[in-house]
């Protein structure tokens, strides 16, 4: 039966096409000839209407819907007793390093365009493409969405957090999507404007295979076999150097050893994009590693290859749609000459009002006039090759800030310009680098700080000093407590580049870049035994006009410095570019490599390589290639001017005035390290942490950690503080030797079986009744009260640790000799069996270098609560009370 409508849509049976890889389930729109393929809102709002009818209707078979040039009617879909049909399951295994992963296809998300579950060992990743049914409206950016996510059951676990959920994405999930997102937007074709969504989940961990470079491969299989329009098959792949032998795709138990962690993304012909960290390594391994892993793509990508032939879907070519050449060209008319002269205009804000200007002045024009095409092919769709000839050619002119990784705009197309004798648009050759300045020290409440500028980009870097509780900690896969010392935070806010815009949580970009800045100075760092401080660098981009990420580099090494933290050497960042057909601009057709790009050129360039290091090493580096691609050679030349401009660069860092102070401020804690014998732990501890509490109350300190080893931190504001936690802690483990004699000790309580003296801060001991005096005594009253002063001589440790005191032995009318006497407790350095250290301060003499040695163990840390306790001195059950604030300080 047929129906009518004003839309004038006739429905109709759907027949599938030859391909039985196409989902049954989906709905296929085409427009004839007369209507045009974007349409207006009316229309929208109609098809609209007609999904939410077929909806309700619950239509589960395949139909298509026309759009007919002549007649109101529409027809009623007719139905079929068929049975929903889909792609047949498919399994293959594909090379991964030195071992095989299982791709599966058709198993799971089978109404996604694309969907594979990728196997390495025992961890599983699952991935889905899809894209929107009605294209958005056309821009210069890819329409392109990427979400990863680690599921805490993959490990069989749940998150040690609050909210057993996951939530929002956390930092090491979105450095992922960014992973999996830069490689692959360079190779989606220009003018397919639908958008399209990339998820990927963890299903399973095994602790053993890396989940990260997984999922780049596991992306680049779904959208290859995916309807989305795509260039090249891309794979992922983690290089590892052990010993002198690079491993692909190594272990977490290889890479416990490994020297480099190297993660490349490509195709079977081209690089585009890799990103690592390593031990100052130099270029020339560095292009060692990349060959090895380039290699390792291409195998890949072959393999995958030979799976899309089988069961890939047909991509959307027939969606694709351009502007028109002509329109390029009137627009090069009407403003191609002053463009020249707006884009050699030196500083950043008054060359963006003139484009502003400029491009204002050509959509009046085109909007007066509009514009006709005379060109009877337009509409029709171009071939792959014809997409990808010129690809090279579609980045926007972006003047402001930084564009992010990956971004690939679309901007006219080039034209034939006048050579500017070699040089930039700023008036800088090639390699040149903008000027430098830099200074410390203005903040002054602030542990360091430090201020970078290298031409229009500006970083204020600042260090903040803590004890473990400032530690960052980490739910991940692994573990739950897990904890990061050294952490550094990037902000980008809108007035660094002169405009308004939002200001709220990071955004991926920020979190990308500061984690580049932070790995590329971790290196560096002193170990936590030789400097146990929680260190923070926050940098706050204050100007940007491109590589904003490589000066927070230079800003937090210089804020480092000024804190007072021993770094091993001072580490510097420069961002590289790259122009690839440099015909069009009057050169020879070679590649040209630009040194500390700015952000038009970023922008407008074809490649983004940040490269971090000292002189001769490399510690951090990160490339986003917006072309095809480019070879080991083009790298290797980008990589040695990078070298050259790090050490021109490192140069006039030295030149920083005012210079760092390169001590600690006074406004940061002090931190003590003490070595104790690990069975006094728990004297220092007490019940339930009252004793240690007990300790902060009085002391003053901050904090006080104890580490299963005997290893104790002590955490104060001021020097005052810490000697007296210090030489109470000193007591409380000391070891006493029978036949020790004290004098002048307090006594702190009375019992009816005895006194308990204090024979040094912290530290009492029993005084049976009995050896009160050389008389009978009804009770302890009888002698002695509290707050007395009396001498008294250690006559016996039990196996507790406790100890047994007797002032009779003292009397005078007792037999005994008197041992020498034991020295006062005013040196608690030689009664207790304990090593230590101040951080910044002199090694004691004597002390071994075991006293130093603190590997990570259990820590048991106690606070300095937020206002003093109420309640009075804790006594415990074996009448051990708290000291009486006399505290000796050990020097």
């Amino acid at each position: 039966m047929l129906a009518t409508s004003p839309g004038g849509l006739h429905i109709r049976p759907y027949h599938p096409h030859s391909s039985h890889f196409s989902l049954s389930t989906r709905c296929k729109l085409s427009l004839s000839p007369n209507c045009p393929r974007f349409s207006t809102s009316q229309k929208s709002s109609k098809f609209r209407s007609l999904s939410l009818l077929l909806s309700r209707r619950k239509y589960s078979e395949r139909f298509s819907v026309r759009a007919s040039a002549t007649g109101p009617e529409v027809s009623e879909p007719v139905l079929s007793d068929a049975l929903p049909s889909f792609p047949q399951p498919v399994s293959v295994k594909i090379p991964f390093g030195d071992r095989q992963i299982l791709v599966e296809t058709g198993h799971m998300g089978r109404q996604a365009s694309g969907a594979v579950t990728v196997t390495d060992g025992e961890t599983i990743i699952y991935t889905s493409v899809c894209l929107a049914d009605v294209p958005s409206e056309p821009s210069d950016f890819f329409p392109l969405n990427v979400n990863y996510q680690e599921r805490f059951s993959a490990a069989g676990r749940t998150s040690g957090g609050f909210f057993k959920r996951e939530g929002r994405t956390k930092d090491h999930e979105v450095l992922v999507c960014r992973l999996i997102d830069r490689p692959l937007r360079p190779t989606l074709i220009k003018g397919f404007y639908h958008e399209t969504q990339i998820l990927s989940w963890v299903l399973s961990y095994d602790g053993l295979h890396f989940p990260d470079a997984l999922a780049v491969t596991a992306a680049g299989i779904a959208v290859a076999l995916s309807e989305v329009p795509n260039s090249k098959v891309i794979a992922g792949v983690r290089v590892g150097l052990v010993g002198d032998k690079f491993i692909v795709n190594p272990t977490t138990q290889e890479m416990e050893d490994s020297q480099l962690d190297l993660l490349l993304a490509g195709s079977d012909d081209a690089i585009l994009m890799i990103e690592g960290y390593c031990d100052f390594l130099s270029e020339e391994m560095l292009i060692q590693a990349v060959q090895v892993g380039q290699d390792a793509v291409r195998e890949i990508s072959n393999e995958v290859k030979a799976l899309v032939e089988m069961c890939g879907k047909p991509k959307m070519l027939d969606t694709i749609k351009l502007p028109p050449p002509e329109l390029y060209k009137h627009v090069e008319e009407i403003a191609g000459e002053e463009l020249v002269k707006v884009l050699q205009i030196k500083n950043k804000i008054p060359r963006r009002k003139a484009l502003s200007s400029l491009e204002e002045k050509v959509l009046t024009i085109l909007s007066e006039n509009g514009y006709v095409s005379k060109d009877e092919t337009v509409g029709i769709v171009e071939t792959i090759p014809d997409l990808l000839e010129d690809e090279d050619e579609d980045e926007e002119v972006v003047v402001d800030g930084e564009v992010d990784e990956g971004d690939v705009h679309i901007k006219p197309k080039s034209r034939k310009s006048t050579p500017m004798g070699g040089r930039r648009s700023d008036g800088r050759f090639a390699d040149g680098i903008r000027p430098i300045s830099s200074r410390c020290g203005l903040l002054p409440r602030a542990h360091g700080s430090a201020l970078f500028t290298r031409g229009e980009t500006q970083s204020l870097a600042v260090v903040t000093l803590g004890d473990k509780q400032m530690a960052q900690r980490i739910d991940n896969l692994e573990s739950d407590d897990e904890v990061k010392r050294f952490y550094l935070q990037y902000s980008f806010p809108p007035s660094s580049v002169g405009e308004v815009g939002r200001i709220g949580a990071p955004s991926r970009r920020e979190i990308g870049h500061g984690t580049l800045a932070e790995r590329a100075l971790e290196p560096v760092l002193p170990s936590d035994n030789d400097f146990p401080y929680t260190i923070r660098v926050e940098s706050t981009i204050t100007e940007s006009n491109g590589s904003s990420s490589m000066a927070s580099v230079c800003g937090g090494c210089l804020a480092l410095q000024d804190a007072g933290v021993p770094i091993k050497c001072s580490i510097a960042g420069v961002a590289m570019g790259m122009v690839l057909d440099t015909d069009e601009f009057g050169g020879d057709g070679t590649p040209l490599i630009l040194s500390d790009i700015t952000g038009s050129e970023d922008a407008s360039g074809d490649m983004d390589f940040k490269v971090a290091g000292n002189e001769d090493g490399i510690t951090a580096f990160q490339m986003d290639i917006k072309v095809g691609g480019i070879t080991l050679p083009v790298m290797k030349k980008a990589l040695q001017q990078a070298k050259d401009g790090r050490r021109h660069i490192l140069a006039e860092m030295l030149k920083c005035s005012p210079p760092p102070s390169n001590s600690l401020s006074k406004h940061a804690p002090l931190i003590h390290i003490m070595k104790v014998k690990p069975e006094k732990i728990n004297l220092i501890i007490g019940s339930g942490g009252k004793k240690v509490k007990s300790i902060i109350e009085e002391t003053g300190v901050e904090a006080i950690d104890t580490e299963d080893d005997g290893t104790v931190k002590i955490t104060a504001k001021d020097l005052s503080s810490l000697e007296k936690s210090k030489a109470i802690i000193s007591n409380l483990t000391m070891v006493p030797t029978v036949g020790d004699i004290y004098r002048n000790c307090e006594i702190k309580s009375i019992a009816p079986y005895g006194v308990f003296v204090e024979i040094a801060p912290g530290r009492e001991g029993l005084c049976h009744i009995s050896e009160l005096s050389s008389n009978w005594l009804a009770k302890a009253e009888d002698v002695v009260k509290v707050g007395d002063l009396v001498d008294v001589k250690l006559i016996e440790v039990n196996d507790k640790g406790q100890l047994r005191l007797s002032r009779r032995a003292l009397l005078p009318e007792a037999d005994a000799e008197n041992p020498p006497v034991k020295l006062p407790t005013g040196d608690p350095t030689k009664e207790a069996a304990a090593s230590d250290k101040l951080v910044g301060s002199p090694k004691p003499k004597g002390s071994s270098s075991e006293d130093t040695v603190l590997p990570h163990k259990k820590v048991k840390v106690f606070k300095r609560p937020a206002s003093p306790a109420k309640d009075g001195p804790y006594s415990n059950k074996d009448r051990t009370k708290k000291s009486s604030g006399k505290a000796v300080s050990s020097q």
